[in-house]
């Protein structure tokens, strides 16, 4: 069993390989995630996917769209952890070139990260993100 108190050292693990991630490199990523059928991701730039190989080709494609990145900030905004499981909900800010576009733009993700210990390590089971950080009209919902 994973102890509570190993979160805090795969939250920091977690934050650089989304240093990697953002410089089109998902491995590190891709190995702090569950490889178990019921892992899942949803990320800004398509539905949800599930089962890992679903998932692994996602973090690819997702990847492959950034280059150049650096992080700013990653901003807590709650965690919870049970022997069983833990989430972190955070505001992720990098600046980040975005499918071969000229410049390096700002971006901040609302994300929210599930994990689970997997043979005495935590691992990532969902991952959930979008660019949604401020409030947005009731309207923003309905699909056109």
């Amino acid at each position: 069993m994973a102890a509570a108190d190993d979160l805090d050292e795969v939250v920091k693990q977690y934050h650089q390989a989304a240093r990697e991630f953002v410089n089109g490199n998902p491995e590190p990523y891709k190995m702090l995630f569950s490889h178990r059928d019921d892992v899942s991701v949803a990320n800004p730039f398509g539905p949800v996917s599930y089962e890992w190989k679903q998932v692994a080709a996602t973090m690819e494609r997702a990847a492959s769209l950034y280059s150049d990145g650096e992080f700013t900030a990653f901003e807590n905004v709650v965690k919870y952890v049970t022997p069983e499981l833990a989430f972190i909900v955070e505001v992720e800010r990098f600046r980040v070139k975005i499918a071969g576009r000229e410049g390096v733009a700002p971006v901040a993700l609302r994300t929210t990260s599930i994990l689970r210990p997997e043979d005495g390590i935590w691992k990532v089971m969902h991952r959930h993100a979008d660019p949604i950080t401020t409030a947005q009209p009731a309207e923003s919902i309905i699909q056109k």
